[in-house]
């Protein structure tokens, strides 16, 4: 049983809006605000990034859960990047397939090169799409 000050602190910075659920296998594109610089008022001036890949982590918590992404880039540079589940950073996720995997931490695909380092997809209804898209 959690203290009534913890909760309330959790609460404060959870995220108003829940991201969609994905779990380690999936592919996604999460979409990131970088800061360009200020406005002339001195407000910060924001763009936003994608970063799409394949989730090899999901770390459950309550404000500090965060998952990993893996993207391959350009000469096959494998690039890793951490985000937090509740960060006012990260806009939104959006699931591009979702992956048929056996592990919650799939660190071995970091070795595997080419075909092999493919993940299957596995077939999700429209309806369980929809459901997971609205949490």
């Amino acid at each position: 049983m959690k203290h009534p000050i913890l909760k309330s602190f959790e609460s404060m910075h959870m995220r108003a809006k829940a991201l969609p659920s994905f779990k380690a296998g999936d592919s996604v594109c999460v979409w990131v605000k970088i800061q360009e610089g200020t406005e002339k008022d001195g407000t910060p001036k924001y763009r936003l990034q994608s970063f799409e890949g394949t989730v090899i982590r999901f770390r459950k918590g309550t404000t500090n859960s965060t998952f990993l992404v893996r993207k391959m880039s350009s000469g096959g540079i494998g690039v890793e990047r951490n985000f937090y589940v509740h960060s006012p950073l990260v806009d939104h996720v959006d699931v591009k397939v979702r992956g048929k995997v056996r592990r919650s931490r799939i660190y071995y695909i970091r070795k595997l090169r080419g075909k092999a380092a493919r993940i299957s997809s596995r077939y999700v209804s429209a309806e369980e799409l929809k459901a997971s898209e609205n949490k």
